[in-house]
């Protein structure tokens, strides 16, 4: 597996992380591919695994089915008020089965300005390893920018694919300038890439490049970009993890490439 360096610590993460949204809001009953999908994750070498209150029972899942992994656990903080917050974040990690969370993330900037002053107290008493924010618009990625560069962020966590670039324009050289690393959510765009390449077979220069699925090719599309720390793709199918973590080992397409393979997408 490939990794990537965390700017702040220089910390080495592998280059594939695994998102719980929607996939791992499940009851017991339905545990057993979700344990089959994590137990392959950290087999295959992945360690960050990503949830949120928000994302209903998965982080209990997380926190169930993980065993003693060495994994590298992200969470988020979504509510309002100081107090909330820190209570909320207690049980998240009373969820997860950890005395310390690696990243805690505000969730779509909910009152980040209550809770990033409680992340850096808790940054420095040991409690959480890294802290970050997150969003899924763009009308948020100006103030994400802003924080980067006053508030001096470990992670933030945003959307960017092969058919969504305009975190290009701002926030990935903000990232670089800042040394903030850089999670990518809904790497497939919650499924619209594969509906758009639905038929259609790869191009043979990706297949001679190593490229075997739809998939890799996409990841390894946006892990092409140097500002990319890790994107979070999601599934609860051990065939699929299995696909996507191939991705992971390369080789990664230089620009010239990735263009070839957005002319791809744009024909589609």
């Amino acid at each position: 597996m490939l990794t990537r360096t965390i700017p702040r610590t220089g910390e080495q993460l592998p280059a594939i992380g695994l998102g719980t949204w929607q996939t791992f809001d499940v009851p017991p009953r339905g545990h057993a591919p979700l344990k089959e999908v994590l137990t392959a994750f950290f087999a295959e070498g992945g360690r960050l695994v990503d949830s949120s209150p928000m994302y209903g029972r998965s982080e209990e899942t997380v926190g169930d089915l993980r065993g003693d992994a060495p994994a590298f656990l992200a969470t988020k903080v979504w509510t309002s008020g100081k107090q909330a917050g820190i209570d909320q974040m207690k049980r998240s990690m009373q969820r997860m089965r950890t005395q310390r969370m690696d990243l805690i993330q505000v969730h779509n900037l909910l009152d980040y300005k209550t809770h990033l002053p409680v992340l850096r107290d808790w940054k420095a008493a040991g409690t959480i390893r890294y802290l970050g924010v997150t969003h899924y618009q763009h009308s948020a990625f100006d103030t994400i920018e802003k924080l980067m560069r006053e508030e001096q962020l470990d992670f933030i966590q945003i959307p960017y694919s092969i058919t969504d670039t305009l975190a290009e324009q701002r926030l990935l050289p903000a990232a670089q300038d800042t040394g903030t690393a850089v999670i990518v959510m809904t790497p497939f765009e919650s499924g619209a890439l594969f509906r758009k390449v639905r038929g259609k077979q790869l191009p043979q220069w990706a297949v001679e490049a190593g490229i075997t699925s739809w998939a890799q090719f996409f990841l390894a599309w946006i892990l092409g970009h140097a500002a990319i720390t890790c994107p979070i793709p999601a599934t609860s199918n051990p065939a699929h993890l299995a696909d996507v973590m191939s991705a992971g080992r390369g080789p990664l397409p230089d620009a010239k490439l990735r263009g070839k393979m957005r002319e791809v997408l744009e024909a589609s």
